[in-house]
């Protein structure tokens, strides 16, 4: 069983970009993470991942070896490739942060 943990990023971009049932979609993938770990498409690295809603991506960080993941952003399809490069850009602070988490 994994944990799964939230971003203040995560948070703001889901409440700006999310409708209410879109968020509640939010809810039931975190539900999916917490029980398989490793779901949702790979971003070009293993632990990067996202899942599908609708015309929106919800990006998370999956990490095996502290069976946790963390939501760390949300976009919409234009703005995919900027949100994975800012992602990517800032990974050794999102592991320092899981790390502080658990």
């Amino acid at each position: 069983m994994y944990k799964v943990f939230r971003t203040e990023e995560f948070e703001r971009c889901m409440r700006k970009l999310l409708t209410n049932e879109q968020q509640r979609r939010v809810d039931s993938i975190e539900e999916e993470i917490k029980e398989k770990g490793a779901t949702g498409d790979p971003l070009g690295l293993p632990f990067l991942r996202e899942k599908r809603i609708d015309d929106k991506r919800v990006y998370f960080l999956v990490y095996a070896d502290l069976n946790t993941a963390l939501m760390v952003s949300v976009s919409n399809k234009k703005a995919q490739q900027q949100t994975i490069d800012a992602i990517k850009a800032f990974l050794p602070q999102f592991r320092g942060l899981i790390e502080r988490l658990t």
